[in-house]
């Protein structure tokens, strides 16, 4: 007998759902035996499934966050005084805004999960960063960026991308 799927191989597989002839090139392994690839069917897990508009969702509600965290984030860094407590608090307030963003993103789009909700949510923790900035100048005029602010970035980023990953 032939098998469905490469007719010039030869076989005596059958697929164990269906009784389909199938070769050892095309037969799929499941833990209750060998089937060919339309009984198989592997599919992603509904929660890494994401579709456009999920992502249309996912980018709505990020920028919305972004813009939302970056303002608290600049009020908060403005009015600290003392500059060693100022960098500790930009740390704490961007993993906060991390985990806010990625934790809205992810309710918005009925908790999916992704590399692409992941870079989504880390890119608007830097548009969060990025409107925290004119705030941060506008309210403290000795406002200076310092390597603890990249530091702080990425600790933001990877809460985010947790959260979503």
């Amino acid at each position: 007998m032939k098998c469905t799927y490469h007719p010039d191989v030869e076989t005596n597989l059958r697929c164990g759902k269906c009784g389909t002839p199938i070769c050892p090139k095309c037969m799929v392994q499941t833990p209750v035996g060998a089937r060919c690839p339309d009984c198989a069917k592997l599919y992603k897990l509904p929660t890494y499934r994401v579709s456009t508009k999920y992502y249309l969702i996912a980018v709505g509600t990020a920028l919305g966050m972004a813009i939302a965290c970056g303002i608290a984030w600049g009020v908060v860094r403005a009015f600290v005084s003392f500059t060693f407590f100022n960098l500790v608090l930009n740390l704490l307030l961007a993993a906060g805004a991390g985990y806010a963003i990625g934790e809205v993103v992810s309710l918005s789009v009925n908790r999916k999960r992704g590399t692409g909700l992941a870079i989504i949510g880390g890119v608007a923790l830097v548009i969060s960063y990025l409107v925290s900035i004119p705030f941060n100048l506008f309210l403290d005029f000795r406002a200076s960026f310092h390597l603890l602010d990249l530091l702080a970035l990425a600790i933001g980023i990877f809460v985010a991308v947790i959260r979503l990953r």
